[in-house]
């Protein structure tokens, strides 16, 4: 799932990797990557998370974890950082999700009940990305679908999720509602749509592997 996704990162794109999964997906862009990965905590040019043992202290993403940087690398505060999202200067975003629904709507911030530090830089990264792209467990622990027709937690952003990429499979929002476009290896497309809480469309043609 992550290789799938770092696979849609082009060389030239800025690209905010949202905090959870989505980080991990920097282990899986090619080495000389001609990429910008920026973190909302004010940072471009993010590498690799460093090595146990050879962590900066001073250096951390948005997420907590020590990373590295890559020539031409630049800080800033986070007014700037924020300013870059604003501007819809980010070409893709790559987020986490509680439920993501049909028509491209998000949940990624709370469960009622449980705690969260609030909503966080997601609610713009989703609503001023150019492109957002979802990872998620195409089910949760206790089997229910997190691909739903309607999202029943609290939205993050309305209608903002263009590409669902689950360890099942990826999936397309489109105005005529989800297409399956590829599957993960060993899975039937009749086990997506058994997994799925909306109706998935699935073309007549051969899907792709990854």
């Amino acid at each position: 799932m992550l290789a799938r996704a770092a696979a849609d990162i082009a060389p030239g794109m800025c690209v905010n990797l949202g905090i959870g999964l989505p980080t991990q997906v920097v282990a899986h862009l090619p080495t000389g990557a001609q990429v910008c990965l920026h973190s909302e905590n004010g940072i471009s040019g993010v590498g690799p998370v460093r090595p146990a043992g050879q962590e900066d202290r001073n250096l951390i993403d948005a997420g907590g974890s020590y990373v590295s940087t890559l020539p031409g690398a630049a800080f800033f505060d986070s007014a700037l950082s924020f300013a870059i999202v604003r501007s819809g200067r980010l070409d893709l975003t790559l987020l986490g999700a509680f439920e993501v629904a049909a028509n491209g709507d998000l949940a990624n911030w709370i469960i009622p009940g449980r705690f969260s530090p609030g909503p966080g830089g997601a609610i713009e990264l989703a609503q001023r990305a150019r492109r957002v792209g979802v990872l998620t467990a195409h089910v949760d622990k206790a089997g229910n679908p997190k691909i739903v027709e309607r999202c029943t937690l609290p939205l993050t952003a309305a209608g903002c999720v263009n590409r669902i990429y689950s360890d099942m499979a990826v999936c397309d929002v489109t105005p005529d509602g989800l297409v399956l476009r590829e599957l993960a290896e060993g899975v039937r497309a009749e086990d997506v749509v058994a997994a799925t809480g909306a109706r998935l469309t699935v073309p007549d043609t051969e899907l792709p592997v990854f």
